[in-house]
């Protein structure tokens, strides 16, 4: 009977441990992206009375009589099952949807967390607020002029410098998508201006210098006398300017180009078949064609006597190709220069994370910049982590080693900006495993109680 009562105490004891892990299951049921607990029991040793015997050719075989010494507890695991995405519309929250975890740092320890509550301190350094702790990621470095990201090298700290400046950039490329349409008129011999003008299609956009001044770019097209295929683009910069920037244009840089026109040639489909400068230089028969265009800078210091210029390179498309390529079909003129990589300087005023962990930056001068990335963990048994307060797991020796890299990659899930991660804590289940644990501990006490009555049986024979 002795055996019962230990039996029953082993019972009493690992349900509360059992009713613990519950509790603080319910207490969690709101704590961010926490992931909850469960307990698994299993059978203590059993002391074997006899033991089992074989079939013979009189009898048959025998099984062992056992008697069970109680229970213990098989494990406490964390399940680390997805919780509930909850929007918030605070650009610095971010939700895992998925595998993986966020890397932290406290000084030179790691910790992983799947809480993405972060926000930026007085120096820009994205964090968790409410312990300090530092997200990791690669932030993006300036080699020669172009960001580049290096998601290969060690992780660290991720900075957002809201506030900073932006140096201006020179326009350096301008693109061209262009239609000119078929049906235009051809100049005929001795025309007017107003004749000229009907056959043209002008076009304006905007350029910078090295300053961040901004600049008038006029490309107009106008028909060859002559020539069904063949129109003649003049480019001029600031055209209206009281001081002349003295444009020129050409195919083999901008000094090869004895003037600022160019002859644009069609084939009979109305794709771009060639370019020719007034230098005698035609461009390839395929591929991309694209002309140097040079302007003089107005303020700019002089060197050797001659004011310092600006160039860039007007892409007009690839030879034979309709998209983004300068055509001639029967259609209206329409578009004009899309897009050119110039801006004025700028202060960061906002910035964006996407679904990869890429940071942007959203500067006042309408340019985007690559800031960052954050980076993610997956681990080869993730329920191997230990929990080391505050929302944070640390490595064990059962987790395997931290496989770090972007969203995406190695089972990893992607990540979404302005919503968290809920509890994965089943009310209604915890519920239930309350209920069923109180008569699990119920039960062992009235084991005790019995034997106890028993022993007390026993006890009272010789009164």
């Amino acid at each position: 009977m002795m055996r019962s009562l230990y039996s029953a105490v082993a019972g009493m004891q690992n349900h509360q441990t059992r009713m613990d892990v519950i509790g603080n299951n319910i207490a969690n049921v709101n704590t961010t992206a926490f992931k909850r607990g469960r307990v698994n029991f299993q059978d203590m040793i059993s002391q074997q009375m006899s033991g089992a015997a074989k079939p013979t050719d009189e009898l048959g075989g025998v099984n062992p009589k056992e008697v069970g010494l109680g229970m213990n507890i098989a494990s406490i695991d964390t399940i680390q099952t997805q919780g509930s995405l909850q929007t918030t519309g605070v650009q610095t929250d971010i939700a895992i949807s998925g595998n993986g975890f966020f890397v932290m740092k406290a000084g030179e320890k790691s910790y992983f967390t799947r809480a993405g509550t972060f926000g930026v301190d007085k120096d820009g350094t994205l964090v968790n607020p409410g312990n300090g702790m530092k997200v990791q990621g690669w932030q993006a470095k300036d080699v020669g002029g172009q960001l580049v990201l290096n998601t290969s090298s060690q992780t660290e700290d991720l900075t957002i410098p809201v506030g900073s400046k932006i140096a201006a950039r020179a326009t350096t490329n301008v693109d061209y998508a262009c239609n000119l349409d078929k049906r235009l008129p051809e100049i005929p011999q001795g025309a007017s201006q107003a004749d000229i003008q009907q056959s043209t299609w002008a076009t304006e956009f905007k350029v910078y210098d090295n300053f961040g001044e901004e600049h008038t770019l006029n490309v107009s097209f106008t028909r060859v006398p002559g020539s069904q295929n063949q129109w003649q683009a003049t480019v001029n910069v600031d055209p209206n300017a009281a001081t002349a920037t003295g444009t020129t244009v050409g195919l083999n840089g901008a000094a090869a180009g004895a003037g600022n026109t160019f002859l644009v040639n069609f084939d009979n489909l109305g794709k771009l078949s060639g370019v020719t400068d007034t230098a005698g230089n035609n461009s390839a028969p395929t591929g991309k064609v694209v002309l140097q265009a040079s302007y003089a800078v107005a303020g700019a210091n002089p060197e050797n006597g001659a004011p310092a210029r600006q160039t860039f390179n007007l892409n007009l498309g690839e030879i034979g190709s309709v998209r983004n390529t300068v055509t001639q079909f029967a259609e209206k003129s329409s578009t004009k220069a899309y897009q050119q990589d110039g801006f004025t300087m700028g202060y960061l005023e906002n910035f964006k994370i996407d679904q990869s962990g890429s940071i942007t930056g959203v500067y006042s001068n309408g340019a985007n910049r690559l800031l960052g990335q954050i980076a993610m963990a997956s681990f080869a048994n993730q329920g191997g982590l230990e929990k080391a307060g505050e929302n944070t797991y640390v490595q064990s020796n059962n987790s395997g080693v931290a496989n770090v890299s972007v969203s995406g990659v190695a089972g990893k899930g992607k990540l979404i900006a302005g919503a968290l991660e809920m509890s994965n804590v089943d009310l209604t289940e915890q519920f239930t495993d309350m209920i069923v644990t109180q008569r699990g501990f119920q039960a062992s006490s009235k084991t005790i109680q019995t034997a106890d009555t028993m022993l007390d049986t026993v006890l009272n024979l010789k009164r």
